[in-house]
């Protein structure tokens, strides 16, 4: 089957207002449209976590992240395969809480990751991309984890392989270049 079929499918769900999950740089993610209040809920339920942490967004261009985050329009975000970088930028005033959570910035990275790019621009919009697992438990790295520790708490799971890094992407400020978490190694 073409991996084109599997990313259209999930693009349609994401458009329903569903959760999907699907491989990242280095585990799988969860994830549903930014502006979907009723997904990220379920998301937020799911991986049982605080909201007052905030999400990230991934996107497959800047343009992606416009209506969420105020990049400069200078700003490069580099980011690799091996080695992913979110950063921290300035949101948007009308980012809700439940993405940004009790911050002034919103986490953003442009994925390196052919199959979560590909769903970026088959749903035409950033997603909101957190690792898949309950918090404080180790995120799933297979789809048969993945299955094994949701089952059907998912709507969707995006077939493939997360990429050779070793866990969830580094996260770094924009502004001070200060890394907020290291890479897991």
């Amino acid at each position: 089957m073409p991996l084109s079929f599997p990313i259209h499918k999930a693009a349609r769900i994401l458009r329903d207002g569903g959760v999907i999950a699907y491989p990242t740089e280095g585990v799988f993610g969860l994830g549903c449209l930014p502006g979907d209040a009723d997904a990220i809920t379920r998301i937020l339920a799911i991986k049982q976590r605080d909201p007052a942490l905030g999400l990230i967004l991934i996107a497959a261009g800047k343009d992606q992240l416009a209506p969420w985050a105020r990049v400069p329009p200078d700003a490069e975000l580099p980011s690799t395969l091996e080695h992913p970088v979110t950063w921290l930028v300035r949101a948007q005033d009308s980012v809700p809480y439940n993405i940004r959570g009790a911050h002034d910035s919103i986490a953003v990275r442009l994925t390196a990751h052919p199959v979560a790019a590909a769903l970026c621009e088959a749903a035409a919009s950033a997603l909101v991309s957190t690792s898949a697992n309950v918090s404080g438990r180790p995120p799933a790295r297979t789809a048969f984890a993945l299955r094994k520790q949701f089952g059907r708490l998912v709507d969707y799971v995006v077939p493939g392989s997360c990429g050779p890094a070793a866990g969830a992407s580094e996260i770094r400020d924009l502004q001070s270049g200060a890394i907020v978490r290291a890479a897991e190694s």
